[in-house]
Protein backbone atom coordinates (compact mmCIF):
# COMPACT_ATOMS: atom_id res chain seq x y z
CA UNK A 1 0.00 0.00 0.00
CA UNK A 2 1.23 3.40 -0.78
CA UNK A 3 2.86 5.50 2.12
CA UNK A 4 0.79 8.59 2.41
CA UNK A 5 2.48 11.23 0.74
CA UNK A 6 1.65 13.70 3.74
CA UNK A 7 3.81 11.53 6.36
CA UNK A 8 6.30 11.10 3.78
CA UNK A 9 7.25 14.90 4.11
CA UNK A 10 8.77 14.41 7.07
CA UNK A 11 11.68 11.87 6.23
CA UNK A 12 12.88 15.02 4.31
CA UNK A 13 12.31 17.12 7.20
CA UNK A 14 9.98 19.62 6.59
CA UNK A 15 6.83 19.69 9.46
CA UNK A 16 3.38 19.59 8.32
CA UNK A 17 0.98 21.92 9.94
CA UNK A 18 -2.53 22.68 8.82
CA UNK A 19 -3.73 26.49 8.04
CA UNK A 20 -7.23 26.07 9.53
CA UNK A 21 -9.28 25.51 12.75
CA UNK A 22 -12.76 24.95 13.97
CA UNK A 23 -13.72 23.19 17.19
CA UNK A 24 -15.63 20.54 15.74
CA UNK A 25 -12.63 19.57 14.25
CA UNK A 26 -10.70 19.04 17.85
CA UNK A 27 -13.94 17.99 19.32
CA UNK A 28 -14.66 14.92 17.14
CA UNK A 29 -11.50 13.40 17.00
CA UNK A 30 -10.67 14.72 13.38
CA UNK A 31 -7.71 16.89 14.02
CA UNK A 32 -6.29 13.82 16.37
CA UNK A 33 -6.45 11.02 13.53
CA UNK A 34 -4.28 13.39 11.39
CA UNK A 35 -1.84 13.60 14.03
CA UNK A 36 -1.68 9.98 13.34
CA UNK A 37 -2.65 9.52 10.09
CA UNK A 38 -1.31 12.52 8.31
CA UNK A 39 1.88 13.26 10.54
CA UNK A 40 0.29 16.31 11.06
CA UNK A 41 3.10 18.65 13.32
CA UNK A 42 0.86 22.12 14.01
CA UNK A 43 -1.45 24.11 13.28
CA UNK A 44 -1.99 28.00 12.00
CA UNK A 45 -4.75 30.41 12.48
CA UNK A 46 -5.51 34.21 11.43
CA UNK A 47 -8.61 36.08 11.76
CA UNK A 48 -9.90 35.16 8.61
CA UNK A 49 -9.97 31.55 9.62
CA UNK A 50 -11.45 32.55 12.87
CA UNK A 51 -14.00 34.47 10.61
CA UNK A 52 -15.08 31.62 8.51
CA UNK A 53 -15.06 28.74 11.29
CA UNK A 54 -17.48 30.96 13.64
CA UNK A 55 -19.25 32.64 10.71
CA UNK A 56 -20.24 29.37 8.56
CA UNK A 57 -20.68 27.00 11.37
CA UNK A 58 -22.90 26.42 14.26
CA UNK A 59 -20.10 24.89 16.02
CA UNK A 60 -20.11 27.91 18.60
CA UNK A 61 -23.69 28.65 18.48
CA UNK A 62 -24.42 27.75 21.99
CA UNK A 63 -21.08 29.09 23.33
CA UNK A 64 -22.30 32.73 21.48
CA UNK A 65 -25.74 32.32 23.16
CA UNK A 66 -24.53 32.25 26.35
CA UNK A 67 -22.31 34.96 26.57
CA UNK A 68 -24.74 37.47 24.94
CA UNK A 69 -27.14 36.68 27.50
CA UNK A 70 -24.08 37.23 30.36
CA UNK A 71 -23.83 40.87 28.04
CA UNK A 72 -20.37 40.10 27.45
CA UNK A 73 -18.63 42.21 24.82
CA UNK A 74 -17.86 41.49 20.97
CA UNK A 75 -14.22 41.37 22.05
CA UNK A 76 -14.86 39.34 24.79
CA UNK A 77 -16.54 36.43 22.93
CA UNK A 78 -13.87 36.16 20.09
CA UNK A 79 -10.85 35.59 22.79
CA UNK A 80 -12.84 33.61 24.63
CA UNK A 81 -13.84 31.04 21.77
CA UNK A 82 -10.41 31.81 19.53
CA UNK A 83 -8.24 31.13 23.15
CA UNK A 84 -10.49 28.30 23.93
CA UNK A 85 -10.06 26.88 20.60
CA UNK A 86 -5.76 27.30 20.21
CA UNK A 87 -5.52 25.86 24.04
CA UNK A 88 -7.30 22.85 23.27
CA UNK A 89 -6.08 22.08 19.56
CA UNK A 90 -2.27 23.43 21.67
CA UNK A 91 -3.75 19.94 24.02
CA UNK A 92 -4.13 18.12 21.30
CA UNK A 93 -0.84 18.35 19.94
CA UNK A 94 1.76 18.22 23.49
CA UNK A 95 2.48 14.85 22.84
CA UNK A 96 3.86 15.73 19.12
CA UNK A 97 5.77 19.02 21.57
CA UNK A 98 6.99 16.84 24.18
CA UNK A 99 7.89 13.88 21.60
CA UNK A 100 10.07 16.42 19.46
CA UNK A 101 11.84 18.08 22.68
CA UNK A 102 9.73 21.44 21.79
CA UNK A 103 10.65 21.42 17.91
CA UNK A 104 6.95 21.06 16.66
CA UNK A 105 3.78 20.60 17.98
CA UNK A 106 2.68 24.56 18.09
CA UNK A 107 -0.78 26.16 17.43
CA UNK A 108 -0.24 29.90 16.80
CA UNK A 109 -2.84 32.98 17.37
CA UNK A 110 -2.37 36.27 16.01
CA UNK A 111 -2.62 39.34 17.73
CA UNK A 112 -5.26 42.05 16.93
CA UNK A 113 -4.64 42.92 13.32
CA UNK A 114 -5.40 46.66 13.30
CA UNK A 115 -1.99 46.73 15.87
CA UNK A 116 -0.18 46.15 12.72
CA UNK A 117 1.31 49.02 12.95
CA UNK A 118 1.49 49.72 16.81
CA UNK A 119 4.80 48.84 18.19
CA UNK A 120 3.56 49.16 21.85
CA UNK A 121 0.35 47.44 21.36
CA UNK A 122 1.68 44.53 19.76
CA UNK A 123 3.75 43.87 22.56
CA UNK A 124 1.14 45.27 24.91
CA UNK A 125 -1.28 42.35 23.14
CA UNK A 126 1.50 39.27 22.57
CA UNK A 127 2.07 39.26 26.60
CA UNK A 128 -1.50 38.97 27.08
CA UNK A 129 -2.61 36.22 24.44
CA UNK A 130 0.57 34.58 25.93
CA UNK A 131 -0.34 34.73 29.40
CA UNK A 132 -4.07 33.77 28.60
CA UNK A 133 -2.92 30.64 26.61
CA UNK A 134 -0.72 29.49 29.44
CA UNK A 135 0.34 26.96 27.21
CA UNK A 136 4.23 26.42 26.06
CA UNK A 137 3.30 25.33 22.83
CA UNK A 138 1.60 28.33 21.13
CA UNK A 139 3.26 30.94 18.91
CA UNK A 140 2.06 34.79 19.13
CA UNK A 141 1.56 35.88 15.21
CA UNK A 142 3.14 39.19 14.89
CA UNK A 143 3.03 40.72 11.44
CA UNK A 144 6.27 41.27 10.18
CA UNK A 145 5.60 44.88 9.38
CA UNK A 146 8.43 47.25 10.12
CA UNK A 147 6.69 48.64 13.42
CA UNK A 148 6.72 44.54 14.15
CA UNK A 149 10.28 44.36 14.02
CA UNK A 150 10.88 45.64 17.75
CA UNK A 151 8.03 44.16 19.33
CA UNK A 152 9.63 40.42 17.88
CA UNK A 153 12.95 41.26 18.94
CA UNK A 154 11.47 42.33 22.61
CA UNK A 155 9.07 39.19 22.89
CA UNK A 156 11.89 36.96 22.51
CA UNK A 157 13.74 38.27 24.66
CA UNK A 158 11.00 38.06 27.01
CA UNK A 159 10.63 34.06 26.01
CA UNK A 160 7.10 34.81 23.88
CA UNK A 161 6.89 32.23 21.45
CA UNK A 162 6.48 34.01 17.85
CA UNK A 163 4.85 33.33 14.74
CA UNK A 164 6.32 36.32 12.30
CA UNK A 165 3.74 36.47 9.73
CA UNK A 166 2.69 38.26 6.45
CA UNK A 167 6.34 38.05 4.94
CA UNK A 168 6.96 38.71 1.33
CA UNK A 169 10.42 40.60 0.75
CA UNK A 170 13.66 38.84 0.79
CA UNK A 171 15.07 42.06 2.74
CA UNK A 172 12.55 42.11 5.08
CA UNK A 173 13.00 38.37 5.89
CA UNK A 174 16.47 39.17 6.46
CA UNK A 175 15.14 41.65 9.43
CA UNK A 176 12.95 39.30 10.66
CA UNK A 177 15.57 36.83 11.34
CA UNK A 178 17.72 39.59 12.81
CA UNK A 179 15.30 40.20 15.54
CA UNK A 180 14.68 36.94 16.42
CA UNK A 181 18.87 36.57 17.16
CA UNK A 182 18.75 39.84 18.77
CA UNK A 183 15.96 39.14 21.15
CA UNK A 184 17.90 36.11 21.59
CA UNK A 185 21.12 37.48 22.61
CA UNK A 186 19.30 40.36 24.73
CA UNK A 187 17.59 37.23 26.42
CA UNK A 188 21.33 35.53 27.03
CA UNK A 189 22.96 38.67 28.17
CA UNK A 190 20.02 38.26 31.20
CA UNK A 191 20.90 34.88 32.20
CA UNK A 192 18.17 33.88 30.75
CA UNK A 193 17.85 30.35 28.99
CA UNK A 194 17.43 30.40 25.11
CA UNK A 195 17.03 26.66 24.60
CA UNK A 196 13.06 26.43 25.10
CA UNK A 197 12.09 29.81 23.00
CA UNK A 198 10.73 28.81 19.42
CA UNK A 199 10.00 30.84 16.30
CA UNK A 200 8.76 30.83 12.84
CA UNK A 201 8.83 32.92 9.93
CA UNK A 202 5.78 32.74 7.63
CA UNK A 203 6.86 33.49 4.08
CA UNK A 204 3.97 34.10 1.92
CA UNK A 205 4.50 31.93 -1.18
CA UNK A 206 1.20 32.10 -3.83
CA UNK A 207 0.37 35.78 -3.23
CA UNK A 208 3.24 36.45 -4.60
CA UNK A 209 2.64 34.87 -7.88
CA UNK A 210 -1.14 35.86 -7.62
CA UNK A 211 0.31 39.32 -7.96
CA UNK A 212 2.91 39.16 -10.66
CA UNK A 213 1.19 36.77 -12.92
CA UNK A 214 -0.98 39.46 -14.37
CA UNK A 215 1.63 41.76 -14.62
CA UNK A 216 3.49 39.29 -16.81
CA UNK A 217 0.10 38.57 -18.66
CA UNK A 218 0.07 42.07 -20.14
CA UNK A 219 3.32 41.17 -22.06
CA UNK A 220 1.49 38.05 -23.78
CA UNK A 221 0.04 39.55 -26.37
CA UNK A 222 2.68 41.72 -27.18
CA UNK A 223 4.70 39.27 -28.76
CA UNK A 224 8.48 39.52 -29.17
CA UNK A 225 11.25 39.34 -26.88
CA UNK A 226 9.50 40.87 -23.67
CA UNK A 227 6.28 38.46 -24.59
CA UNK A 228 8.35 35.35 -24.44
CA UNK A 229 10.19 36.46 -21.24
CA UNK A 230 6.84 37.16 -19.37
CA UNK A 231 6.08 33.41 -20.23
CA UNK A 232 8.81 31.98 -19.09
CA UNK A 233 8.76 34.07 -15.77
CA UNK A 234 4.67 33.25 -15.40
CA UNK A 235 4.50 31.09 -12.43
CA UNK A 236 7.67 31.15 -11.63
CA UNK A 237 7.96 34.34 -9.13
CA UNK A 238 6.93 32.62 -5.82
CA UNK A 239 9.00 29.66 -5.81
CA UNK A 240 12.45 31.58 -6.83
CA UNK A 241 11.95 33.80 -4.24
CA UNK A 242 10.69 31.54 -1.27
CA UNK A 243 14.30 29.32 -2.55
CA UNK A 244 16.43 32.48 -2.33
CA UNK A 245 14.50 33.00 1.26
CA UNK A 246 16.03 29.72 1.94
CA UNK A 247 19.26 30.29 1.29
CA UNK A 248 18.82 33.37 3.00
CA UNK A 249 18.39 31.56 6.21
CA UNK A 250 20.55 29.37 5.82
CA UNK A 251 23.58 32.02 5.42
CA UNK A 252 22.17 33.77 8.67
CA UNK A 253 21.61 31.31 11.16
CA UNK A 254 24.96 28.93 9.92
CA UNK A 255 26.57 32.19 10.76
CA UNK A 256 29.05 32.57 14.29
CA UNK A 257 26.88 34.80 15.56
CA UNK A 258 23.73 32.32 15.64
CA UNK A 259 26.20 29.42 16.18
CA UNK A 260 27.19 31.00 19.79
CA UNK A 261 23.78 31.31 20.45
CA UNK A 262 23.23 27.67 19.58
CA UNK A 263 25.70 26.19 21.41
CA UNK A 264 23.81 27.76 24.43
CA UNK A 265 21.01 25.73 23.16
CA UNK A 266 19.11 28.01 20.66
CA UNK A 267 17.17 26.81 17.70
CA UNK A 268 16.84 28.24 14.19
CA UNK A 269 14.32 29.99 13.40
CA UNK A 270 12.30 28.32 10.50
CA UNK A 271 11.09 29.35 7.63
CA UNK A 272 7.21 28.72 7.24
CA UNK A 273 5.58 28.38 3.66
CA UNK A 274 2.59 30.11 3.82
CA UNK A 275 -0.39 30.93 1.83
CA UNK A 276 0.30 27.46 -0.35
CA UNK A 277 -2.91 27.18 -1.75
CA UNK A 278 -3.28 27.07 -5.23
CA UNK A 279 -5.29 30.10 -6.33
CA UNK A 280 -4.55 29.99 -10.34
CA UNK A 281 -6.82 26.67 -11.50
CA UNK A 282 -4.36 26.36 -14.15
CA UNK A 283 -1.74 25.32 -11.92
CA UNK A 284 -1.31 22.08 -10.16
CA UNK A 285 -3.30 22.00 -6.79
CA UNK A 286 -0.48 20.81 -4.86
CA UNK A 287 2.14 23.08 -6.33
CA UNK A 288 3.31 25.46 -3.53
CA UNK A 289 4.06 22.23 -1.87
CA UNK A 290 5.94 20.10 -3.78
CA UNK A 291 8.26 22.97 -4.85
CA UNK A 292 9.39 23.41 -1.58
CA UNK A 293 10.30 20.40 0.86
CA UNK A 294 13.30 20.49 2.75
CA UNK A 295 14.67 20.37 5.79
CA UNK A 296 14.65 22.82 8.81
CA UNK A 297 10.70 24.34 7.14
CA UNK A 298 7.34 23.90 7.96
CA UNK A 299 4.65 23.72 5.15
CA UNK A 300 1.14 24.83 6.39
CA UNK A 301 -1.69 24.31 4.43
CA UNK A 302 -5.76 24.15 4.27
CA UNK A 303 -7.40 21.39 4.26
CA UNK A 304 -8.52 21.21 0.73
CA UNK A 305 -4.99 21.12 -0.16
CA UNK A 306 -3.58 18.92 2.66
CA UNK A 307 -6.52 16.66 0.58
CA UNK A 308 -4.82 16.94 -2.33
CA UNK A 309 -1.64 16.23 -1.47
CA UNK A 310 -2.41 13.04 0.16
CA UNK A 311 -4.03 11.90 -3.03
CA UNK A 312 -1.83 13.09 -4.98
CA UNK A 313 1.74 14.18 -4.11
CA UNK A 314 5.19 13.21 -4.87
CA UNK A 315 6.98 14.16 -1.87
CA UNK A 316 11.01 14.75 -3.17
CA UNK A 317 13.24 17.55 -1.34
CA UNK A 318 13.13 20.26 -4.18
CA UNK A 319 13.70 23.17 -2.22
CA UNK A 320 17.22 23.50 -2.76
CA UNK A 321 17.22 22.78 -6.63
CA UNK A 322 18.07 24.82 -9.51
CA UNK A 323 19.05 27.95 -6.53
CA UNK A 324 20.81 29.66 -9.33
CA UNK A 325 17.93 29.46 -12.28
CA UNK A 326 15.50 31.39 -9.36
CA UNK A 327 18.06 34.50 -9.05
CA UNK A 328 17.63 34.44 -12.49
CA UNK A 329 13.82 34.54 -12.13
CA UNK A 330 14.25 37.84 -9.96
CA UNK A 331 17.30 39.25 -12.17
CA UNK A 332 14.88 39.40 -15.26
CA UNK A 333 12.06 40.84 -13.79
CA UNK A 334 12.89 44.20 -14.15
CA UNK A 335 13.62 43.37 -17.80
CA UNK A 336 9.54 43.95 -17.89
CA UNK A 337 9.78 47.12 -15.61
CA UNK A 338 8.72 44.91 -12.68
CA UNK A 339 9.89 46.23 -9.50
CA UNK A 340 10.36 43.13 -6.76
CA UNK A 341 10.32 45.48 -3.71
CA UNK A 342 6.82 47.58 -5.20
CA UNK A 343 5.46 43.99 -5.54
CA UNK A 344 6.38 42.87 -1.91
CA UNK A 345 5.03 46.29 -0.70
CA UNK A 346 2.22 46.49 -1.82
CA UNK A 347 1.10 42.76 -1.05
CA UNK A 348 2.03 43.78 2.76
CA UNK A 349 -0.75 46.32 2.40
CA UNK A 350 -2.87 44.35 1.47
CA UNK A 351 -2.05 41.31 3.74
CA UNK A 352 -3.01 43.43 6.63
CA UNK A 353 -6.24 44.98 5.18
CA UNK A 354 -7.28 41.15 4.27
CA UNK A 355 -6.73 40.29 8.30
CA UNK A 356 -8.58 43.73 9.40
CA UNK A 357 -11.48 42.74 7.11
CA UNK A 358 -12.59 39.92 8.28
CA UNK A 359 -11.93 40.65 11.68
CA UNK A 360 -14.28 43.39 11.55
CA UNK A 361 -17.23 41.32 10.01
CA UNK A 362 -16.63 38.80 12.27
CA UNK A 363 -17.06 41.54 15.22
CA UNK A 364 -20.10 42.23 13.48
CA UNK A 365 -21.38 38.30 13.01
CA UNK A 366 -20.91 37.79 17.20
CA UNK A 367 -22.64 41.22 17.49
CA UNK A 368 -25.56 39.97 15.50
CA UNK A 369 -25.50 36.39 16.75
CA UNK A 370 -25.67 37.20 19.97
Amino acid sequence: MKTNPLKRLGTFGQSLWLDYIRRDLIQSGTLQHMILEDGLCGMTSNPAIFEKAIGESHAYDEAIGAMGHEGRKVQTMYETLSQGDVRSAADAFLPVYQRTGGGDGYVSLEVNPHLARDTEGTIQEARRLWAALDRPNVLIKVPGTVEGLPAIQRLISEGINVNVTLLFALPRYRQVAEAYIAGLEARRAQGLAVQSVASVASFFVSRIDSHVDPLLESFFLQGGKEAALAQELHGQVAVASARLAYQCGKEIFGASRFQRLAEAGAHPQRLLWASTGTKNPDYSDVKYIEALIGPGTVNTAPLETLDAYRDHGDPKARLEQEVDEARRVMELLPELGINIDDVTGQLEAAGVEKFNQPFDKLMETLAHRS
